[in-house]
């Protein structure tokens, strides 16, 4: 089974791959937290779920962006 992330016929996987790891890296170094602990808990969340729906274009705005999305989500 091959997971790739394509958006208007180009492969994104690499683009989308990059940014979880840019976010998930700065919300453990905000949290002072371990990368695994960080990116198991973003795994369950709503705003990696847009992530990887490429149509959702999330995968384009900042790390700074998709981190504000994340809290908010984690706020409600």
């Amino acid at each position: 089974m091959e997971n790739k992330y394509v958006y208007k016929d180009q492969d994104i996987t690499i683009d989308v791959l990059m940014k979880i790891e840019d976010v998930v890296n700065k919300i453990a170094q905000k949290e002072s937290k371990q990368f695994d602990e960080v990116y198991l808990n973003f795994l369950d969340s709503k705003t990696y779920r847009a992530l990887q729906n490429t149509n959702s274009l999330l995968w384009q705005e900042s790390a700074e962006f998709i981190i504000d999305d994340y809290y908010r989500e984690r706020a409600t």
